[in-house]
């Protein structure tokens, strides 16, 4: 089981950390906001009430035992830097830290984050292109030409098999998961005939997904 250290404990890091802990995995938060930490202690492994700046404080939670540590403070970019680098020097293997610009993204990296996000930017960007295509449920982007998308079924599609459709050969996608009735069944059955509520999550170059977001 993997260890999570979430330090500062705004909108998106408690988001982290609450759905990293229903997912089974140990979560430690950290804040210096007495409220803060009462409020989510009941949803997580550890919450602390500390100031993640103090070095000698951070170095008493025990940080290095830490698999992943994310920093999600944004607001102050000072304090952001500081404890990315102490939680580096710390030995932390795996750092995600939240940005607020490109410059302070820079910075991030340089100082030994592993991995910065704009979550704002993020959420933006997955929003307009779920918004321009009327089909697409979800996605996730996994490198610049490749995403996964979670499409609803058209008209054409309701009531034929994997086989029939040849999404590998029609669209150069493939479907990797069927969710029907809130459970995703991940061992797709190439004759299976899909109904008109399932969703299907599939993976593919870019190009070839903008191709099926418009039929």
């Amino acid at each position: 089981m993997k260890q999570f250290v979430v330090i500062g404990c705004g909108r998106f890091g408690q988001s982290v950390a609450i759905k990293l802990a229903e997912l089974g995995s140990e979560v430690m938060v950290v804040d210096d906001n007495e409220e803060i930490i009462q409020n989510i202690a009941d949803k997580v492994t550890y919450a602390v009430q500390a100031d993640a700046t103090d070095e000698n404080a951070i170095k008493a939670l025990g940080i290095r035992n830490f698999d992943v540590a994310i920093v999600t403070i944004g607001s102050d970019i000072q304090s952001s830097i500081l404890v990315t680098l102490l939680v580096k020097e710390l030995g932390v293997k795996h750092i995600v830290a939240k940005a607020q610009n490109p410059a302070h993204a820079k910075v991030l990296y340089k100082i030994g984050a592993n991995r910065v996000v704009f979550p704002e930017k993020e959420m933006g960007v997955k929003i307009a292109k779920s918004l321009v295509s009327s089909n697409v449920l979800d996605l996730i982007d996994l490198a610049p030409e490749y995403s996964i998308l979670e499409i609803k079924m058209n008209d054409e599609w309701v009531g034929k098999t994997l086989v029939e459709i040849n999404m590998r050969r029609r669209y150069q996608i493939s479907v990797i998961a069927i969710r029907r009735d809130d459970h995703v069944d991940i061992n797709v059955e190439p004759d299976r005939v899909l109904l008109k509520d399932d969703v299907l999550i599939v993976i593919g170059n870019n190009g070839d997904l903008r191709k099926i977001e418009k039929n």
